[in-house]
C-alpha cells in the first residue's frame, strides 16, 4: 500500500478520492440554490437563510465593484464574529478582489505591516469600540483611502460598547457604501487559481508574511474534509448545528466552520466571543451537534463546577485544534461526559487540513494522526530537505496537496526557501511510524502557540525594544497551564536603568501588542547568550533554562 495510513481510513474513504475545486463565490451560490430558505447563520437568535446570505453578498459585491475594489485589488477585513464577516468576505471575493484578514487580537505594529504589505487601501470594520479606534489610526497614518464601518446594532441591539464615527469623508457606514448599488449584468470572471486570501503568518525571523491562498486551495481544503467525513454524514443524514466561537479571521474557523458548513448546508451558530454559559446554552437548549474549539474553551468547560449535571448529549462532533490539549482535560471530558477529543494538525499554508484521527483506529497517544485524503506528507533530513528519512527517524515534515499555498505574497526568497519542488517545508520537526501516524517532537521555528494563536517572539521583542530602559531582549515560550504556552521576556537593561515590574511592562506594551502577545513572565539578566557570530540566541537561552516539569499533552494542530 502506497500510504500505510489508508488502512485505518473510515469505511468507503480512499486517499485518492476526487477533491473538487472551484471558486468561493460559486461555493456559496451552489449552496444558496440547493438549500434556499434553510438557515445558514444564526446570530443573536436571529437566522439568516442561505438565499438571504447570498442576497446580502451580492449587494456587498456590487458596492465593491462600484467603488473600484474588484480584480487585482486587496480588501482588508478587520471584523469579529458577526454576519458582517461572511457578507463582506464573500462580497469582496465575488467582486473579484482578494481578502486580507486582520486579526483584532493583533497589535498596531503587526496590523500596520499587514496593511502596507498587502496593498489594501480599503478596510471594512465595525463601530465596536474594540475595533473602530484602532482602524481610525490606520487612516490617520495614511495606510488607507477608505474606511467602511458596519454598525453592530444592525444585527440587534445588545448594548455592545460602540464608538461614534468621526466627521471624515474617508469614513462611511456600510449602509452608505452599499446604498443604491446594483448588480452588474455579469460578475467578474475568476478561476480557481486566482488568489482569494492573503492570510498572514510566520514572522519568527521578521515581520509576518502573507500566505497566498487561492480559491482552489480553499475549496480543495473543504473537499478534503468532505471526503473524510462522508461516511459519518451519510450515517447521520442530519443538518448539523455548528457552534462557531472560533474567530472567522483564523484559517481553522474559516475552513472548518464557515466554508465547510456552507458547502454542506449546516447551520452556523455564530458567537461574538467565547462565553462558557452561552456555549452551554447552545448545547443544552438549542441542541448543537458540533463544536470545534481550542484547548482554552475545553478547559473552561471541563472546569465547570457542575459539569456532571450538564447535558452535552447533543454533541456528535467535537474537536480541539490550534494548540496542544492537556491530557488531563481530555481525560476529564471523556470520563465525566463521554466525549473523546482527538486532535489533528494543519497550518495556515495548508488552509487548515493536514492530518486527522479516524474515528476507529489504533490508539496512538501523542500522535497528530494520519495524512488526510489527497495530501502527501513525508519526513526529510534537517540538513538536506531532499533526503527522505526512514520510518521512525526524526526530521522536518514536508507536505504537498491541492490545499497547499503557492507561496508568500511579494516574498520570492521566502517562497523559494519554503519549497523543495512542489513540497512545502512545514518547519515542524517530527516522525512517522510504520502505520502512517505522524508525531511532532519540536518546532524548527521559534513561534509560540498561546491559546491556539500564533505568537511571534520577534514582534514582541520589537515592541519591548521601544522601552527606554531596555538594551537587549529575547522572548521565548514557557509552559502555561491555561494557554499551553505564554511569552516570557529576558531583558538586559541599559546602564543605570532600574528594573521594573512585570505589570509595568505589560501596561507599556498594551496597545502595541495583542493581549495574547503580552509577556506573562519577565526576568532581568546581566548578559544574554549569543551565537558564535554574535547574534542573540533564543536556542541557547532555552538550553540555559531549568527544565520545567511539563504536563503531558496530546499533540494537536499547533500551526493552524
Amino acid at each position: 500500500m502506497t500510504h500505510p495510513g489508508e488502512q485505518f481510513y473510515p469505511a468507503g474513504v480512499q486517499w485518492d478520492d476526487p477533491l473538487p475545486r472551484g471558486t468561493l463565490p460559486d461555493l456559496l451560490s451552489a449552496a444558496a440554490a440547493e438549500f434556499g430558505s434553510r438557515p445558514a447563520l444564526e446570530f443573536r437568535d436571529r437566522p439568516i437563510s442561505f438565499a438571504g446570505l447570498e442576497t446580502l453578498v451580492e449587494t456587498a459585491a456590487a458596492a465593491f465593484l462600484r467603488a473600484g475594489y474588484g480584480k487585482d485589488k486587496s480588501v482588508a477585513l478587520f471584523l469579529g464574529n458577526s454576519p458582517d464577516h461572511p457578507v463582506n468576505f464573500f462580497g469582496a471575493l465575488k467582486a473579484g478582489a482578494r481578502i486580507v484578514h486582520l486579526s483584532p487580537l493583533d497589535g498596531e505594529i503587526a496590523l500596520s505591516h499587514k496593511l502596507s504589505d498587502s496593498g489594501a487601501r480599503v478596510l471594512v470594520t465595525s463601530n465596536l469600540s474594540a475595533l473602530l479606534p484602532t482602524a481610525l489610526k490606520f487612516l490617520d497614518k495614511g495606510l488607507l483611502d477608505q474606511l467602511i464601518v458596519c454598525e453592530d446594532d444592525d444585527w440587534g441591539k445588545v448594548g455592545t460598547p460602540q464608538t461614534k464615527l468621526p466627521d471624515n469623508p474617508a469614513v462611511i457606514t456600510y449602509r452608505q457604501f452599499t446604498d443604491g448599488a446594483t448588480k452588474p449584468s455579469q460578475w467578474p470572471d475568476m478561476s480557481a487559481d486566482d488568489v482569494a486570501l492573503l492570510q498572514y503568518t510566520g514572522g519568527t525571523t521578521g515581520l509576518p508574511k502573507g500566505a497566498m491562498l487561492s480559491h482552489g486551495n480553499l475549496t480543495s481544503a473543504v473537499s478534503v474534509y468532505d471526503v473524510w467525513g462522508k461516511p459519518s454524514r451519510a450515517e447521520r443524514n442530519a443538518i448539523e448545528r455548528v457552534i462557531c466561537v472560533l474567530p472567522l479571521f483564523h484559517i481553522y474557523a474559516l475552513t472548518v466552520v464557515l466554508l465547510s458548513s456552507i458547502r454542506r448546508g449546516n447551520l452556523i451558530s455564530l458567537h461574538q466571543r467565547f462565553d462558557v454559559e452561552a456555549v452551554m446554552r447552545d448545547i443544552e437548549v438549542k441542541r448543537a451537534t458540533a463544536f470545534p474549539g481550542v484547548p482554552t474553551m475545553w478547559i473552561a468547560i471541563a472546569s465547570l463546577p457542575d459539569l456532571d449535571k450538564r447535558d452535552l448529549s447533543s454533541l456528535v462532533s467535537v474537536g480541539s485544534g490550534g494548540a496542544p490539549l492537556p491530557v488531563e482535560v481530555a481525560r476529564i471530558l471523556e470520563q465525566r461526559v463521554g466525549m473523546k477529543l482527538k486532535s489533528g494538525w494543519g497550518m495556515t499554508e495548508t488552509c487548515s487540513p493536514g492530518t486527522a484521527h479516524p474515528k476507529e483506529g489504533p490508539d496512538k497517544p501523542g500522535s497528530i494522526g494520519l495524512m488526510l485524503p489527497g495530501i502527501e506528507m513525508d519526513v526529510v533530513s534537517l540538513d538536506d530537505p531532499k533526503q527522505l528519512m526512514p520510518v521512525g527517524e526524526v526530521g522536518e515534515i514536508r507536505i504537498r496537496g491541492p490545499n497547499v499555498t503557492k507561496g508568500y505574497w511579494n516574498r520570492p526568497k521566502e517562497t523559494a526557501e519554503a519549497f523543495v519542488g512542489d513540497r512545502f517545508l512545514t518547519g515542524d520537526i517530527g516522525y512517522v511510524d510504520p502505520d502512517g501516524y505522524f508525531y511532532l517532537v519540536d518546532r524548527k521555528k521559534d513561534m509560540i502557540i498561546s491559546g491556539g494563536f500564533n505568537v511571534y517572539p520577534q514582534m514582541i521583542e520589537q515592541a519591548i525594544y521601544t522601552h527606554p530602559a531596555v538594551q537587549e531582549v529575547i522572548v521565548i515560550g514557557i509552559p502555561d497551564d491555561y494557554r499551553g504556552e505564554a511569552a516570557k521576556a529576558f531583558i538586559k537593561l541599559r546602564a543605570d536603568a532600574k528594573p521594573f515590574a512585570l505589570d509595568e511592562l505589560r501596561a507599556f506594551l498594551t496597545g502595541k501588542l495583542g493581549k495574547h502577545e503580552i509577556p506573562a513572565a519577565l526576568d532581568f539578566v546581566d548578559e544574554l547568550p549569543r551565537t558564535p557570530v554574535g547574534k542573540l540566541s533564543r536556542h541557547e537561552l532555552r538550553l540555559q533554562q531549568p527544565s520545567p516539569i511539563k504536563q503531558q499533552q496530546v499533540a494537536a494542530g499547533g500551526r493552524v
